[in-house]
């Protein structure tokens, strides 16, 4: 099981923090995904067959792509 914190600057309602946690926890893999709106933050935890590339290669095509 790996976990990632990372910002997402285009975080800005509640409903970027329902889109982001959806998309993202309907991949396969993904256990648990938690947005924060204040801060801007997201974590994920995934196992295999889900790759962090293919994590951010989602965000990015949903428009929340990960601050580097």
């Amino acid at each position: 099981m790996q976990t990632k914190s990372f910002k997402v600057p285009n975080i800005s309602c509640g409903h970027c923090v329902h889109t982001i946690q959806h998309e993202v926890g309907d991949l396969p893999g993904v256990k648990r995904v938690t947005a924060n709106q204040a801060t801007q933050m997201v974590v994920v935890e995934w196992q295999e067959p889900q790759t962090w590339e293919n994590i951010q290669a989602l965000l990015a095509e949903i428009n929340y792509p990960p601050e580097n």
